[in-house]
Protein backbone atom coordinates (compact mmCIF):
# COMPACT_ATOMS: atom_id res chain seq x y z
CA UNK A 1 0.00 0.00 0.00
CA UNK A 2 1.25 3.48 -0.85
CA UNK A 3 2.58 4.97 2.41
CA UNK A 4 2.30 8.50 1.08
CA UNK A 5 -1.38 7.93 0.40
CA UNK A 6 -1.77 6.35 3.84
CA UNK A 7 -0.26 9.40 5.53
CA UNK A 8 -2.67 11.68 3.65
CA UNK A 9 -5.78 9.90 4.94
CA UNK A 10 -7.98 11.76 7.39
CA UNK A 11 -7.94 8.80 9.78
CA UNK A 12 -4.13 8.94 10.02
CA UNK A 13 -4.21 12.70 10.58
CA UNK A 14 -6.77 12.02 13.29
CA UNK A 15 -4.36 9.47 14.74
CA UNK A 16 -1.62 12.10 14.93
CA UNK A 17 -4.05 14.33 16.79
CA UNK A 18 -4.74 11.46 19.20
CA UNK A 19 -0.97 11.09 19.67
CA UNK A 20 -0.77 14.72 20.75
CA UNK A 21 -3.68 14.26 23.13
CA UNK A 22 -2.07 11.08 24.49
CA UNK A 23 1.20 12.91 25.10
CA UNK A 24 -0.57 15.80 26.80
CA UNK A 25 -2.55 13.37 28.97
CA UNK A 26 0.65 11.59 30.00
CA UNK A 27 2.27 14.92 30.89
CA UNK A 28 -0.66 15.87 33.11
CA UNK A 29 -0.68 12.42 34.71
CA UNK A 30 3.09 12.55 35.24
CA UNK A 31 2.88 16.00 36.84
CA UNK A 32 0.16 14.84 39.24
CA UNK A 33 1.95 11.62 40.23
CA UNK A 34 5.33 13.34 40.47
CA UNK A 35 4.05 16.16 42.65
CA UNK A 36 1.86 14.01 44.91
CA UNK A 37 4.53 11.32 45.46
CA UNK A 38 7.35 13.77 46.09
CA UNK A 39 5.22 15.93 48.37
CA UNK A 40 4.13 12.92 50.38
CA UNK A 41 7.66 11.63 50.93
CA UNK A 42 9.00 15.09 51.75
CA UNK A 43 6.18 15.56 54.22
CA UNK A 44 7.09 12.25 55.88
CA UNK A 45 10.74 13.36 56.15
CA UNK A 46 9.66 16.68 57.65
CA UNK A 47 7.51 14.89 60.24
CA UNK A 48 10.39 12.52 61.12
CA UNK A 49 12.87 15.40 61.46
CA UNK A 50 10.45 17.42 63.59
CA UNK A 51 9.98 14.40 65.87
CA UNK A 52 13.78 13.99 66.18
CA UNK A 53 14.25 17.67 67.04
CA UNK A 54 11.59 17.30 69.71
CA UNK A 55 13.38 14.23 71.15
CA UNK A 56 16.72 16.08 71.20
CA UNK A 57 15.16 19.05 73.01
CA UNK A 58 13.39 16.72 75.46
CA UNK A 59 16.65 14.90 76.14
CA UNK A 60 18.40 18.25 76.68
CA UNK A 61 15.97 19.16 79.46
CA UNK A 62 16.74 22.82 80.27
CA UNK A 63 17.50 23.66 76.61
CA UNK A 64 21.00 25.06 77.29
CA UNK A 65 23.77 24.70 74.74
CA UNK A 66 25.66 22.20 76.90
CA UNK A 67 22.56 20.02 77.41
CA UNK A 68 21.81 20.11 73.68
CA UNK A 69 25.42 19.13 72.92
CA UNK A 70 25.21 16.09 75.18
CA UNK A 71 21.83 15.08 73.71
CA UNK A 72 23.20 15.38 70.16
CA UNK A 73 26.31 13.34 70.98
CA UNK A 74 24.09 10.66 72.51
CA UNK A 75 21.84 10.59 69.47
CA UNK A 76 24.83 10.46 67.09
CA UNK A 77 26.15 7.36 68.84
CA UNK A 78 22.83 5.60 68.26
CA UNK A 79 23.28 5.84 64.45
CA UNK A 80 19.67 6.74 63.77
CA UNK A 81 20.36 7.99 60.26
CA UNK A 82 20.19 11.70 61.17
CA UNK A 83 22.64 14.54 60.66
CA UNK A 84 23.03 17.08 63.48
CA UNK A 85 24.47 20.53 63.85
CA UNK A 86 24.65 22.71 66.95
CA UNK A 87 26.45 26.02 66.72
CA UNK A 88 26.66 28.94 69.12
CA UNK A 89 25.71 32.56 68.60
CA UNK A 90 29.11 33.23 66.95
CA UNK A 91 28.69 30.37 64.47
CA UNK A 92 31.11 27.99 66.10
CA UNK A 93 30.21 24.29 65.87
CA UNK A 94 29.48 22.87 69.30
CA UNK A 95 28.25 19.41 68.24
CA UNK A 96 27.12 17.37 65.28
CA UNK A 97 28.54 16.07 62.03
CA UNK A 98 27.72 18.93 59.68
CA UNK A 99 29.80 21.99 58.81
CA UNK A 100 28.72 25.48 59.98
CA UNK A 101 25.52 26.76 58.29
CA UNK A 102 23.79 30.05 58.04
CA UNK A 103 21.31 30.18 60.92
CA UNK A 104 18.17 30.03 58.78
CA UNK A 105 15.07 28.67 60.47
CA UNK A 106 12.69 26.31 58.73
CA UNK A 107 13.01 23.53 56.14
CA UNK A 108 16.35 23.35 54.31
CA UNK A 109 17.58 20.98 51.62
CA UNK A 110 20.85 20.37 49.74
CA UNK A 111 20.53 18.52 46.46
CA UNK A 112 23.61 19.38 44.42
CA UNK A 113 26.98 17.69 45.03
CA UNK A 114 29.74 19.57 46.84
CA UNK A 115 27.27 21.96 48.46
CA UNK A 116 28.25 20.57 51.85
CA UNK A 117 31.89 19.70 52.62
CA UNK A 118 32.52 16.04 53.38
CA UNK A 119 29.06 15.14 51.97
CA UNK A 120 29.49 15.68 48.20
CA UNK A 121 27.15 12.85 47.13
CA UNK A 122 24.55 13.09 49.88
CA UNK A 123 21.14 14.74 49.56
CA UNK A 124 20.12 16.20 52.93
CA UNK A 125 16.76 17.59 53.94
CA UNK A 126 16.14 18.90 57.45
CA UNK A 127 14.92 21.65 59.71
CA UNK A 128 16.74 24.44 61.50
CA UNK A 129 15.69 26.23 64.71
CA UNK A 130 17.12 28.89 66.98
CA UNK A 131 18.16 27.75 70.45
CA UNK A 132 17.26 29.50 73.68
CA UNK A 133 20.69 31.12 74.00
CA UNK A 134 20.75 32.47 70.42
CA UNK A 135 22.55 29.52 68.88
CA UNK A 136 21.36 27.37 65.98
CA UNK A 137 20.16 23.76 65.93
CA UNK A 138 19.73 21.78 62.71
CA UNK A 139 18.60 18.17 62.30
CA UNK A 140 18.43 16.54 58.87
CA UNK A 141 18.25 13.17 57.18
CA UNK A 142 19.22 11.64 53.86
CA UNK A 143 16.62 12.48 51.19
CA UNK A 144 18.31 10.52 48.42
CA UNK A 145 15.38 8.09 48.22
CA UNK A 146 13.07 10.96 47.33
CA UNK A 147 15.25 11.96 44.43
CA UNK A 148 15.67 8.36 43.31
CA UNK A 149 11.89 8.09 43.29
CA UNK A 150 11.69 11.23 41.20
CA UNK A 151 14.10 9.79 38.67
CA UNK A 152 12.23 6.47 38.65
CA UNK A 153 8.90 8.18 38.03
CA UNK A 154 10.42 10.31 35.27
CA UNK A 155 12.00 7.29 33.56
CA UNK A 156 8.78 5.29 33.86
CA UNK A 157 6.90 8.20 32.37
CA UNK A 158 9.28 8.50 29.43
CA UNK A 159 9.12 4.77 28.71
CA UNK A 160 5.34 4.73 29.10
CA UNK A 161 4.93 7.81 26.93
CA UNK A 162 7.09 6.34 24.20
CA UNK A 163 5.30 2.98 24.28
CA UNK A 164 1.85 4.59 24.32
CA UNK A 165 2.62 6.93 21.43
CA UNK A 166 4.15 4.08 19.46
CA UNK A 167 1.05 1.94 20.06
CA UNK A 168 -1.22 4.81 19.03
CA UNK A 169 0.80 5.38 15.86
CA UNK A 170 0.82 1.70 14.94
CA UNK A 171 -2.87 1.36 15.76
CA UNK A 172 -3.66 4.49 13.77
CA UNK A 173 -1.68 3.22 10.80
CA UNK A 174 -3.51 -0.13 10.91
CA UNK A 175 -6.88 1.60 11.28
CA UNK A 176 -6.06 3.98 8.43
CA UNK A 177 -4.99 1.06 6.24
CA UNK A 178 -8.26 -0.73 7.01
CA UNK A 179 -10.32 2.38 6.26
CA UNK A 180 -8.32 2.95 3.09
CA UNK A 181 -9.00 -0.62 1.92
CA UNK A 182 -12.75 -0.18 2.47
CA UNK A 183 -12.76 3.15 0.66
CA UNK A 184 -10.70 1.69 -2.16
CA UNK A 185 -13.29 -1.08 -2.52
CA UNK A 186 -16.00 1.57 -2.94
CA UNK A 187 -13.84 3.52 -5.40
CA UNK A 188 -12.99 0.42 -7.42
CA UNK A 189 -16.64 -0.57 -7.57
CA UNK A 190 -17.53 2.93 -8.78
CA UNK A 191 -14.85 2.74 -11.47
CA UNK A 192 -16.09 -0.69 -12.61
CA UNK A 193 -19.65 0.62 -12.85
CA UNK A 194 -18.50 3.68 -14.81
CA UNK A 195 -16.60 1.29 -17.10
CA UNK A 196 -19.86 -0.52 -17.88
CA UNK A 197 -20.12 -3.33 -15.31
CA UNK A 198 -23.57 -2.34 -14.01
CA UNK A 199 -23.89 -5.58 -12.01
CA UNK A 200 -20.89 -4.73 -9.82
CA UNK A 201 -21.68 -4.17 -6.14
CA UNK A 202 -19.69 -3.02 -3.10
CA UNK A 203 -18.51 -6.00 -1.01
CA UNK A 204 -19.53 -6.26 2.67
CA UNK A 205 -17.24 -7.77 5.30
CA UNK A 206 -20.15 -8.84 7.53
CA UNK A 207 -19.08 -6.80 10.56
CA UNK A 208 -22.20 -4.66 10.47
CA UNK A 209 -20.16 -1.49 11.01
CA UNK A 210 -20.84 1.92 9.46
CA UNK A 211 -18.99 0.93 6.28
CA UNK A 212 -21.25 -2.10 5.89
CA UNK A 213 -24.30 0.13 6.41
CA UNK A 214 -22.95 2.58 3.83
CA UNK A 215 -22.16 -0.21 1.38
CA UNK A 216 -25.61 -1.70 1.89
CA UNK A 217 -27.26 1.66 1.21
CA UNK A 218 -25.13 2.27 -1.88
CA UNK A 219 -25.86 -1.24 -3.15
CA UNK A 220 -29.58 -0.64 -2.66
CA UNK A 221 -29.23 2.61 -4.58
CA UNK A 222 -27.37 0.81 -7.37
CA UNK A 223 -30.06 -1.88 -7.47
CA UNK A 224 -32.71 0.83 -7.77
CA UNK A 225 -30.74 2.55 -10.53
CA UNK A 226 -30.40 -0.81 -12.27
CA UNK A 227 -34.16 -1.34 -12.09
CA UNK A 228 -34.77 2.14 -13.46
CA UNK A 229 -32.25 1.60 -16.25
CA UNK A 230 -33.87 -1.71 -17.13
CA UNK A 231 -37.28 -0.03 -17.02
CA UNK A 232 -36.00 2.72 -19.30
CA UNK A 233 -34.62 0.16 -21.73
CA UNK A 234 -37.88 -1.76 -21.64
CA UNK A 235 -39.90 1.41 -22.14
CA UNK A 236 -37.75 2.39 -25.11
CA UNK A 237 -38.26 -1.05 -26.63
CA UNK A 238 -42.01 -0.97 -25.94
CA UNK A 239 -42.37 2.53 -27.38
CA UNK A 240 -40.61 1.45 -30.56
CA UNK A 241 -42.78 -1.66 -30.74
CA UNK A 242 -46.08 0.13 -30.04
CA UNK A 243 -45.43 3.07 -32.32
CA UNK A 244 -44.12 1.04 -35.23
CA UNK A 245 -47.54 -0.38 -36.04
CA UNK A 246 -49.48 2.93 -36.20
CA UNK A 247 -46.62 4.67 -38.00
CA UNK A 248 -46.42 1.85 -40.55
CA UNK A 249 -50.18 2.04 -40.99
CA UNK A 250 -49.92 5.79 -41.50
CA UNK A 251 -47.27 5.38 -44.16
CA UNK A 252 -49.21 2.71 -46.01
CA UNK A 253 -52.38 4.77 -45.91
CA UNK A 254 -50.59 7.85 -47.26
CA UNK A 255 -48.86 5.82 -49.99
CA UNK A 256 -52.21 4.41 -51.12
CA UNK A 257 -53.74 7.88 -51.11
CA UNK A 258 -50.83 9.13 -53.21
CA UNK A 259 -51.25 6.33 -55.74
CA UNK A 260 -55.03 6.71 -56.09
CA UNK A 261 -56.67 9.18 -58.47
CA UNK A 262 -57.70 12.46 -56.82
CA UNK A 263 -60.95 11.85 -54.95
CA UNK A 264 -62.23 14.31 -52.39
CA UNK A 265 -64.24 11.81 -50.38
CA UNK A 266 -61.43 9.23 -50.26
CA UNK A 267 -58.91 11.93 -49.34
CA UNK A 268 -61.08 13.15 -46.47
CA UNK A 269 -61.45 9.58 -45.23
CA UNK A 270 -57.69 9.04 -45.38
CA UNK A 271 -57.05 12.27 -43.48
CA UNK A 272 -59.62 11.35 -40.82
CA UNK A 273 -58.09 7.92 -40.29
CA UNK A 274 -54.61 9.46 -40.20
CA UNK A 275 -55.68 11.99 -37.57
CA UNK A 276 -57.11 9.16 -35.48
CA UNK A 277 -53.78 7.31 -35.53
CA UNK A 278 -51.88 10.51 -34.74
CA UNK A 279 -54.20 11.18 -31.80
CA UNK A 280 -53.51 7.66 -30.51
CA UNK A 281 -49.75 8.28 -30.77
CA UNK A 282 -50.05 11.62 -28.98
CA UNK A 283 -52.20 10.01 -26.32
CA UNK A 284 -49.47 7.42 -25.73
CA UNK A 285 -46.80 10.08 -25.34
CA UNK A 286 -49.09 12.14 -23.11
CA UNK A 287 -49.67 9.15 -20.83
CA UNK A 288 -45.93 8.47 -20.62
CA UNK A 289 -45.18 12.09 -19.74
CA UNK A 290 -47.92 12.06 -17.13
CA UNK A 291 -46.57 8.87 -15.53
CA UNK A 292 -43.07 10.40 -15.44
CA UNK A 293 -44.44 13.54 -13.81
CA UNK A 294 -46.35 11.53 -11.22
CA UNK A 295 -43.37 9.30 -10.38
CA UNK A 296 -41.17 12.38 -9.88
CA UNK A 297 -43.29 13.30 -6.84
CA UNK A 298 -43.63 16.95 -7.92
CA UNK A 299 -47.40 16.86 -7.44
CA UNK A 300 -47.09 16.14 -3.70
CA UNK A 301 -46.64 19.85 -3.04
CA UNK A 302 -50.29 20.43 -4.01
CA UNK A 303 -51.73 17.69 -1.75
CA UNK A 304 -54.83 18.69 0.19
CA UNK A 305 -57.60 16.92 2.07
CA UNK A 306 -59.89 15.37 -0.57
CA UNK A 307 -63.51 14.28 0.00
CA UNK A 308 -63.11 10.78 -1.39
CA UNK A 309 -66.80 9.87 -1.02
CA UNK A 310 -67.90 12.80 -3.19
CA UNK A 311 -65.10 12.11 -5.72
CA UNK A 312 -66.12 8.45 -6.17
CA UNK A 313 -69.81 9.40 -6.57
CA UNK A 314 -68.75 11.83 -9.31
CA UNK A 315 -66.75 9.12 -11.14
CA UNK A 316 -69.72 6.74 -10.91
CA UNK A 317 -72.12 9.36 -12.30
CA UNK A 318 -69.77 10.19 -15.20
CA UNK A 319 -69.26 6.58 -16.30
CA UNK A 320 -72.78 5.29 -15.56
CA UNK A 321 -74.24 6.28 -18.99
CA UNK A 322 -71.34 4.83 -21.01
CA UNK A 323 -71.45 1.57 -19.04
CA UNK A 324 -75.19 1.21 -19.45
CA UNK A 325 -74.81 1.94 -23.18
CA UNK A 326 -72.67 -1.22 -23.38
CA UNK A 327 -75.45 -3.17 -21.61
CA UNK A 328 -73.33 -3.36 -18.45
CA UNK A 329 -74.23 -2.31 -14.91
CA UNK A 330 -72.36 -0.23 -12.33
CA UNK A 331 -73.13 -0.66 -8.61
CA UNK A 332 -71.77 1.98 -6.24
CA UNK A 333 -71.54 1.29 -2.50
CA UNK A 334 -69.60 4.25 -1.10
CA UNK A 335 -69.53 5.08 2.60
CA UNK A 336 -70.09 8.70 3.56
CA UNK A 337 -67.49 10.99 5.09
CA UNK A 338 -64.40 9.33 3.60
CA UNK A 339 -61.42 11.61 3.04
CA UNK A 340 -57.77 11.19 2.10
CA UNK A 341 -54.77 13.47 1.73
CA UNK A 342 -53.82 13.86 -1.92
CA UNK A 343 -54.33 15.46 -5.34
CA UNK A 344 -57.99 15.49 -6.39
CA UNK A 345 -57.26 15.50 -10.14
CA UNK A 346 -54.89 12.53 -9.93
CA UNK A 347 -57.23 10.55 -7.67
CA UNK A 348 -60.08 11.17 -10.11
CA UNK A 349 -57.92 9.85 -12.94
CA UNK A 350 -56.91 6.83 -10.83
CA UNK A 351 -60.45 5.60 -10.23
CA UNK A 352 -61.66 6.67 -13.67
CA UNK A 353 -58.94 4.51 -15.22
CA UNK A 354 -59.91 1.53 -13.08
CA UNK A 355 -63.65 1.82 -13.87
CA UNK A 356 -62.96 2.42 -17.57
CA UNK A 357 -60.52 -0.51 -17.68
CA UNK A 358 -63.16 -2.80 -16.11
CA UNK A 359 -65.82 -1.71 -18.62
CA UNK A 360 -63.49 -2.03 -21.61
CA UNK A 361 -62.43 -5.59 -20.89
CA UNK A 362 -65.86 -6.94 -19.91
CA UNK A 363 -68.52 -8.21 -22.28
CA UNK A 364 -72.16 -7.15 -22.44
CA UNK A 365 -74.16 -7.93 -19.33
CA UNK A 366 -71.13 -7.62 -17.06
CA UNK A 367 -71.51 -6.18 -13.58
CA UNK A 368 -69.01 -3.63 -12.23
CA UNK A 369 -68.78 -2.71 -8.56
CA UNK A 370 -67.33 0.49 -7.09
CA UNK A 371 -67.19 0.37 -3.27
CA UNK A 372 -65.41 2.32 -0.57
CA UNK A 373 -65.28 1.85 3.19
CA UNK A 374 -63.33 2.87 6.24
CA UNK A 375 -61.03 0.29 7.86
CA UNK A 376 -58.91 0.20 10.99
CA UNK A 377 -55.84 0.95 8.84
CA UNK A 378 -57.37 3.74 6.75
CA UNK A 379 -59.66 3.79 3.70
CA UNK A 380 -60.16 0.98 1.16
CA UNK A 381 -61.62 1.41 -2.34
CA UNK A 382 -62.70 -1.61 -4.41
CA UNK A 383 -63.25 -1.82 -8.17
CA UNK A 384 -64.42 -5.29 -9.18
CA UNK A 385 -66.05 -6.95 -12.19
CA UNK A 386 -67.18 -10.40 -13.30
CA UNK A 387 -65.35 -10.30 -16.62
CA UNK A 388 -62.51 -12.50 -17.90
CA UNK A 389 -60.05 -11.28 -15.22
CA UNK A 390 -56.26 -11.42 -15.36
CA UNK A 391 -54.16 -14.57 -14.84
CA UNK A 392 -52.30 -14.62 -11.52
CA UNK A 393 -48.86 -14.68 -13.19
CA UNK A 394 -49.70 -11.50 -15.13
CA UNK A 395 -51.16 -9.33 -12.33
CA UNK A 396 -47.85 -7.73 -11.39
CA UNK A 397 -46.71 -7.39 -14.99
CA UNK A 398 -49.81 -5.49 -16.20
CA UNK A 399 -48.90 -2.68 -13.79
CA UNK A 400 -45.82 -2.00 -15.93
CA UNK A 401 -45.80 0.28 -18.96
CA UNK A 402 -47.02 -1.15 -22.29
CA UNK A 403 -47.79 -4.60 -20.85
CA UNK A 404 -51.03 -5.94 -22.31
CA UNK A 405 -52.76 -9.32 -22.22
CA UNK A 406 -53.31 -8.93 -25.96
CA UNK A 407 -49.74 -9.51 -27.10
CA UNK A 408 -50.74 -9.12 -30.74
CA UNK A 409 -51.93 -5.50 -30.13
CA UNK A 410 -55.09 -6.08 -32.19
CA UNK A 411 -57.40 -4.43 -29.67
CA UNK A 412 -57.44 -0.69 -28.85
CA UNK A 413 -55.26 0.57 -26.03
CA UNK A 414 -51.64 1.27 -25.23
CA UNK A 415 -51.08 -0.68 -22.01
CA UNK A 416 -50.61 2.45 -19.89
CA UNK A 417 -53.91 2.65 -18.01
CA UNK A 418 -53.02 0.39 -15.08
CA UNK A 419 -49.43 1.70 -15.07
CA UNK A 420 -50.77 5.23 -14.64
CA UNK A 421 -53.14 4.09 -11.88
CA UNK A 422 -50.30 2.32 -10.10
CA UNK A 423 -48.11 5.45 -10.30
CA UNK A 424 -50.88 7.62 -8.81
CA UNK A 425 -51.44 5.12 -5.98
CA UNK A 426 -47.71 4.99 -5.22
CA UNK A 427 -47.56 8.81 -5.14
CA UNK A 428 -50.28 8.77 -2.45
CA UNK A 429 -48.49 6.00 -0.48
CA UNK A 430 -51.46 3.75 -1.24
CA UNK A 431 -51.33 0.04 -1.98
CA UNK A 432 -52.87 -1.09 -5.28
CA UNK A 433 -53.47 -4.85 -5.37
CA UNK A 434 -54.96 -7.00 -8.14
CA UNK A 435 -56.84 -10.14 -7.13
CA UNK A 436 -59.30 -12.76 -8.29
CA UNK A 437 -63.00 -11.84 -8.06
CA UNK A 438 -64.03 -15.40 -9.01
CA UNK A 439 -64.89 -14.70 -11.74
CA UNK A 440 -63.39 -11.45 -12.90
CA UNK A 441 -60.85 -8.99 -11.58
CA UNK A 442 -60.75 -7.33 -8.17
CA UNK A 443 -58.61 -4.22 -7.62
CA UNK A 444 -58.15 -2.96 -4.05
CA UNK A 445 -56.68 0.48 -3.36
CA UNK A 446 -55.80 0.96 0.32
CA UNK A 447 -54.98 4.38 1.76
CA UNK A 448 -53.24 4.28 5.14
CA UNK A 449 -53.87 6.67 7.99
CA UNK A 450 -51.24 9.38 8.66
CA UNK A 451 -48.53 8.42 11.13
CA UNK A 452 -49.17 9.55 14.75
CA UNK A 453 -48.12 13.14 15.27
CA UNK A 454 -47.96 13.81 11.55
CA UNK A 455 -50.82 16.00 10.40
CA UNK A 456 -51.42 16.71 6.72
CA UNK A 457 -51.10 20.37 5.69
Amino acid sequence: MNLQRLFRTSSFRLTLLYVLFTGASFLVLFAVIFWSTTSFMQHQIDITVAAEIKEVRTAAGDGSSESLRRAIESSTKQAGGFYYLLQDRAGNVRAGDLPPLDPISGIREWLEPNRLPHYPDTDIRGRGEATDDGGYLFVGTNSHEVHELRESVAQSFLWGLGAAMLLVLVGGALMSASVLRRIEAVSQTSRDIVAGDLQRRIPLNGSGDEFDHLADSLNAMLDRIGVLMEGLRQVSTDIAHDLRTPLTRLRQRLELAQQRPPDSAALHATIAATLTDIDAILQTFGALLRIAQIESGARKASFRTVDLSELLHTVAEIYQPAIEEKSQSLHADIAAGLSVHGDRELLTQLFANLVENASRHCNEGASIELAARRTSAGVEVLVADNGPGIPADMRDKVLQRFVRLDASRTTPGNGLGLALAHAVAALHDAELELGDNAPGLRIDVRFSLPAPGRQPP
